[in-house]
């Protein structure tokens, strides 16, 4: 089994992704922000756990990360690049500084952490890359001009890092999620819930009702597809909907 790196693994999709490589038996590294939530999902994992508290807007910490992974481990062989976060303005609001959150964090973050594992991945002959994008990587929605960007942006990526990798033995994906029963939600749900003048579990029914099959995605739905893009080797270059229905392609 191989060493696997996750961003983003301290809550929703990024520990649901955690649990279920650390039951394939993989060794998991936990990387995100808050050294307290990643000891608490190190302690609910089958197996071996690393911790790896990072800021991976800071230029600098794809390569703090790696090289702590790679001494305690060797090379990384999966990296789920799922750390993310959102924000929602009128695209006429949306400030310089929102704009350049959601391209650092959605894209900038991802792009350092692939192009630090690629080497190690294409030494071994083997790699698995997956980045969690969103259901506006496919399509654009009022109120996410930035966030929309973003993960068209990250698509982009996924699919032009695939081509160049395929050869090699590293496959390089995305999972495309609709709305997702996470934290992030939660403050989506708070933000519409100001603007609609609704109450939260108002507001939590209007985003469910946006997806066909009337609910919120289960953070271990997503972390399923994740797992279906590291087990399969013909699989790559593909942004997967993991949506309930909202985009068909």
């Amino acid at each position: 089994m191989a060493v696997a790196l996750v961003t983003g693994a301290g809550q929703g999709i990024g520990r649901a992704t955690a649990l279920r490589l650390s039951v394939a038996g993989h060794r998991v590294a936990l990387v995100g922000r808050d050294p307290a939530k990643l000891d608490a999902v190190a302690a609910e994992l089958a197996g071996e756990a690393l911790c790896v508290p990072a800021d991976l807007t800071d230029a600098g910490a794809p390569d703090h990360v790696f090289g702590a992974v790679e001494r305690e481990w060797g090379a990384v062989g999966v990296l789920v690049a799922n750390a993310g976060t959102g924000l929602a303005a009128p695209l006429v609001e949306t400030t310089d500084e929102l704009w350049r959150t959601m391209l650092e964090v959605n894209l900038t973050a991802p792009f350092r952490c692939i192009r630090r594992a690629v080497p190690g991945m294409t030494a071994q002959g083997w790699g698995r890359v997956v980045v969690v994008a969103s259901v506006v990587a496919k399509r654009g929605e009022r109120q996410v001009a930035a966030y929309s960007a973003s993960k068209h942006g990250v698509l982009g990526l996924v699919r032009a890092a695939a081509d160049e990798l395929a050869r090699t033995g590293v496959t390089v994906n995305a999972v495309c999620p609709g709305y997702v029963d996470t934290p992030m939600t939660d403050a989506t749900v708070a933000t519409m819930g100001e603007r609609l003048g609704k109450d939260p579990a108002q507001a939590r029914a209007l985003l469910a009702r946006r997806q066909p099959i009337g609910r919120l995605i289960d953070p271990d739905e997503v972390a399923a597809a994740v797992l279906a893009c590291v087990d399969n080797a013909a699989i790559t270059g593909q942004g997967i909907n993991v949506d309930g229905g909202t985009v068909q392609s």
